[in-house]
C-alpha cells in the first residue's frame, strides 16, 4: 500500500496554516481559542500576543473580556501546565487529562514525599469545601488545609489541591492592563457547570490533529502529557489519514485538514513566549532545526522566550524592554536574516509595540548571537 511521504517543509506549512500563522484569520478570539485547544499561559500576557500574531484586528481588551465574562478560563491542563481555553473546554479538557495530574501527585520531587501516606480523596473534598465558601490564593489554601493536616507543609497540601480539583485562576489574574496573583475556584462553582462525563480522548486526538496535524502519536502524547495513546489512535485509524515522514514514522491526520503545497509562502512572525507552536511535538523539527532547539531551550531559569519565524521556522528570539516612557522590541537573529524579511519584521514589530506599550516611543533593533 503506498502512504504519501510528507516533508519536513510540507509539514511546516500544514501547522502554520492550521495554527492561523500562514495568514491571520478573521475569526472570534472565543472562536481561535477554541481551535487551538487553548493557549499556554502559566505567564498572565503570552497568550494575548499569541492571538495578536493570528487574528485580523485583534485587541488585547478583546480577550480580557473573555476572561471577565467567564468565557475563557486559566487552568492546569496539557502537560500539567496553566493554558488559557474557553469554558467549555476546560470542562471537557480537565477530566482527560487528570491521569497525569495524579501521577505528578505521585512522581513530583518536591512534594510526593509529603504527600505520600494522605487521604487524597479526603483532600479534595475539604478543598472543595474551603473553596465553595470563597476562592483562595495558593497560601490562603494550603494554610486552610494545614489545619486539617497539621504534619504536613501548606505549600504541598496546595500543590494537591490544584492537581486533584479543576482550579480556575480567576480575575484580575491575566486580564491585559491589570495585576493580581493567583486566586483560585473550581471550575465547576466559576463557570456553573460540572464537569464533561462523556469526554472521550478520540475527541482529544481529532482536536490536537486539527491544530497540530499532521502527527505522530509520539507528538500527542508530547502535547498531551498522556500516555498509552496508541491503543486510541488505533481504533481511530479507518476514519483517519495516514502518511509518513521522511524517516519512515508514520502520521496521522484529519482527511479534510488543510495540507498547502510545501513551497506556499510563509511570512515573518513574532511568535509569543511559551507558545504551544513549539511546544506539541515530539519531534520539532517542522518548526525548528536542531541548533535553534538548543538556543530556545537553552535559555536558563525556565524563561521560554518569543521567538521569530523567518519562512516559518524558528530564526530567531524577541523581547521587549520599557524605560523612560520608551519600548524597545530587540530581536536576537541565530544567522542572517535578509533586509526584505528585516524590514517585514521591523514594520510588523513596530505595530506589535503599538499593542503592548502604546503610550511610548518605539524602537526595533536587531541583534547577531553568535554560535
Amino acid at each position: 500500500m503506498f502512504v504519501q511521504v510528507l516533508s519536513t517543509r510540507a509539514l511546516n506549512r500544514a501547522l502554520l496554516a492550521r495554527q492561523f500563522l500562514l495568514r491571520r484569520v478573521k475569526v472570534s478570539p472565543l472562536a481561535a481559542v477554541h481551535h487551538l485547544v487553548g493557549l499556554q499561559a502559566q505567564a498572565p500576557f503570552p497568550p494575548y500576543f499569541g492571538l495578536w500574531s493570528r487574528l485580523h484586528g485583534f485587541a488585547p481588551d478583546d480577550l480580557g473580556r473573555l476572561l471577565l465574562d467567564r468565557s475563557a478560563v486559566r487552568l492546569a491542563l496539557m502537560r500539567g501546565t496553566v493554558h488559557l481555553v474557553t469554558a467549555s473546554d476546560s470542562l471537557f479538557l480537565r477530566p482527560l487529562v487528570q491521569p497525569l495530574l495524579d501521577r505528578d501527585l505521585r512522581t513530583n520531587t518536591t512534594h510526593a514525599g509529603a504527600l505520600k501516606d494522605l487521604d487524597l480523596g479526603r483532600l479534595a473534598k475539604e478543598a472543595r469545601a474551603i473553596l465553595a465558601e470563597r476562592a483562595c490564593t495558593g497560601a490562603e489554601l494550603g494554610k486552610a488545609l494545614a489545619t486539617r493536616w497539621p504534619e504536613s507543609t501548606p505549600a504541598a497540601l496546595a500543590h494537591a489541591a490544584r492537581g486533584l480539583l479543576p482550579l480556575v485562576q480567576i480575575p484580575p489574574r491575566a486580564v491585559w492592563g491589570r495585576s493580581g496573583q493567583p486566586v483560585y475556584a473550581t471550575a465547576e462553582e466559576w463557570l456553573g457547570r460540572p464537569l464533561d462525563a462523556e469526554a472521550s480522548a478520540e475527541e482529544l486526538v481529532r482536536r490536537y490533529l486539527a491544530a497540530f496535524g499532521p502527527a505522530t502519536v509520539n507528538d500527542v502524547q508530547a502535547w498531551s502529557g498522556l500516555t498509552r495513546l496508541n491503543e486510541v489512535v488505533d481504533r481511530m485509524r479507518p476514519t483517519l489519514a495516514i502518511f509518513a515522514t521522511e524517516a519512515g514514522q508514520e502520521l496521522f491526520d484529519l482527511p479534510d485538514a488543510p495540507r498547502p503545497a510545501a513551497d506556499t509562502p510563509a511570512p515573518p512572525r513574532f511568535i509569543a513566549e511559551f507558545d504551544n507552536l513549539l511546544l506539541s511535538h515530539a519531534d520539532r523539527t517542522r518548526v525548528m532545526s536542531e541548533d535553534s532547539r538548543k538556543r530556545v531551550f537553552g535559555v536558563r531559569n525556565g524563561v521560554f522566550p518569543g521567538t521569530v519565524l523567518v519562512n516559518g521556522f524558528v530564526r530567531g528570539t524577541w523581547k521587549i524592554a520599557n524605560q523612560r516612557g520608551s519600548a524597545t522590541l530587540t530581536v536576537e537573529a541565530f544567522d542572517r536574516i535578509s533586509k526584505k524579511d528585516t524590514d517585514a519584521l521591523e514594520t510588523s514589530g513596530r505595530r506589535l509595540l503599538q499593542v503592548a506599550s502604546p503610550d511610548t516611543t518605539h524602537e526595533v533593533r536587531f541583534n547577531a548571537v553568535s554560535g
